[in-house]
C-alpha cells in the first residue's frame, strides 16, 4: 500500500484507512507492506514518531520524499512505485488520486493494481493550478489503468462514470467502537467539561467550513464553548485567518493537532460535534463521532447525508444562517440532543465495520484476474 504519509499517524484519514486495512489483513494471513513517506508529520516536528520497520505485524519502507507542499505526495509515491513494481507483491494498494499518477508503473510490470479514491482531491481548495493538474492526472491514471477502483460514496461513484464511463466498487470506511472516557486532561488543559462544548475535529483546511462554524457560533446565545481541534495541514495562513476570525470570542478554543487520549475525551464528553464541510470523500472523523455517541451537526452534502441518514441535524451547505439557526436549536434543545445521542453509536457502529471492510478488499482482490 502507498499513496499515504505514514503509518501509525492520524494525519489525515487515509492515515487511518491504511492502518485499518493492513493490520486487519495481517490477522487474516495477508503479508502486506506499506511505503511511508520520509519528512516531518504535517502538524510539526514536535509530532514526529520513531521510524519503524514494522508495525502490528505490517512491514514498513520508508521511501525518499521532497518534504514541501505539492512534492510530498509526487516524489513519495515515485519512488514507492518504482520499488512495488520490482518487488514480489501479487496487488499493489494506491491510495488518493495524486499517487495514483505513478499506478502504470507496477502495472506495467504486470502488478494487479488497485486503486482507492478517498475524494476528489483536485477540487480542494489548498491546491494551487499545476498541483490540480497533476492531481487530476493522477484520476485519469487510475480510470485507465486501474485493475478496479475503490470509491467510498455512491456520489464518486456516479463521478466516475459520468466522467469516465469506468465501473467502481463502492467500499465504504468502518469504525471501531470506542470505550468512553471522563474528561481529565481537557479539564486541567483547556477547562473542558463534560457537554459543555461544540466540537470540530480534523484538518483545517478551507473545505471543511470552519469558516462557516466560527462565524455561526459567534451569533449564537450559549455558553457552551467551541473546540477547533486539529493541524493546519500545509495551510498556516488559513490557520491565521481562522484565528483572526476567533479573535475577541473568549468561547472560541483552538487546540491544535490532538491525538491519543486527548482525542479520545474531545470525543466522548462533547455536547454536539459539528462537520460543516463543502468536500469531503467519506467523513471518518464524523463516523468516530457517532461512534462516540455524539449527536452531529452536518452539511447537507451527500458524503454526510449518506452516512447520517436520519439520525444528525442538518443544515444547507455553506449556508451561515441556516447553521446558526441548527446551532442555536441545540443549544437550546437539551432532549432533542440527548435523543440523538442515545441512537448515534449503535446505529453508526452497525452500519459500517472494519472488519466487513477488509472482507470486501480481500475478495476484490481475490477475484482480479
Amino acid at each position: 500500500m502507498l499513496g499515504h504519509k505514514r503509518i501509525p499517524s492520524r494525519e489525515g484519514g487515509i492515515e487511518i484507512v491504511v492502518e485499518e486495512l493492513s493490520v486487519r489483513m495481517v490477522k487474516e494471513g495477508c503479508s502486506v507492506t506499506c511505503y511511508n513517506r520520509s519528512g516531518h508529520h504535517v502538524s510539526g516536528k514536535e509530532f514526529d514518531g520513531n521510524i519503524l520497520k514494522e508495525y502490528k505485524g505490517v512491514k514498513l519502507k520508508t521511501v525518499f520524499t521532497i518534504n514541501q507542499k505539492g512534492l510530498a505526495a509526487m516524489t513519495s509515491s515515485f519512488w514507492g512505485a518504482i520499488d512495488t513494481a520490482i518487488g514480489k507483491y501479487n496487488v499493489v494498494h494506491f491510495h488518493a488520486e495524486g499517487p495514483c499518477a505513478m499506478l502504470w508503473l507496477p502495472k506495467l510490470l504486470g502488478k494487479k493494481c488497485v486503486a482507492t479514491i478517498h475524494g476528489i482531491d483536485w477540487q480542494r481548495a489548498k491546491w494551487g493550478g499545476l498541483a490540480r493538474m497533476y492531481i487530476k492526472f493522477g484520476e485519469r491514471v487510475a480510470a485507465k489503468y486501474a485493475d478496479e477502483i475503490i470509491v467510498l460514496s455512491e456520489g464518486v461513484q456516479k463521478y466516475f462514470m459520468d466522467s469516465y464511463k469506468r465501473e467502481t466498487v463502492f467500499i465504504p470506511n468502518g469504525v471501531n467502537r470506542p470505550v468512553l472516557c471522563n474528561p481529565q486532561i481537557i479539564k486541567e488543559k483547556y477547562g473542558l467539561d463534560k457537554n459543555e462544548y461544540i466540537l470540530f475535529l480534523g484538518r483545517l483546511v478551507p473545505e471543511k467550513g470552519i469558516t462557516y462554524l466560527i462565524e455561526a457560533f459567534k451569533g449564537i446565545k450559549t455558553n457552551k464553548k467551541l473546540v477547533i481541534a486539529g493541524g493546519s495541514s500545509d495551510t498556516d495562513a488559513f490557520m491565521r485567518e481562522l484565528k483572526g476570525m476567533a479573535k475577541g470570542d473568549k468561547r472560541i478554543i483552538f487546540t491544535g493537532f490532538v491525538q491519543g487520549q486527548v482525542l479520545e475525551e474531545l470525543y466522548s464528553n462533547a455536547y454536539i460535534y459539528c462537520l460543516p464541510s463543502d468536500l469531503e470523500g467519506m467523513p471518518l472523523s464524523l463516523l468516530e463521532a457517532m461512534s462516540y455517541g455524539n449527536c452531529c451537526v452536518v452539511s447537507n452534502i451527500a458524503e454526510c447525508t449518506e452516512v447520517v441518514e436520519d439520525k444528525a441535524l442538518v443544515f444547507k451547505k455553506a449556508d451561515v444562517d441556516d447553521l446558526k439557526q441548527k446551532l442555536q436549536y441545540a443549544c437550546s434543545n437539551e432532549w432533542e440532543v440527548q435523543k440523538r445521542k442515545e441512537q448515534a453509536a449503535d446505529y453508526i457502529c452497525r452500519k459500517y465495520s472494519w472488519d466487513n471492510v477488509v472482507g470486501q478488499t480481500l475478495e476484490l482482490y481475490r477475484n482480479m484476474r
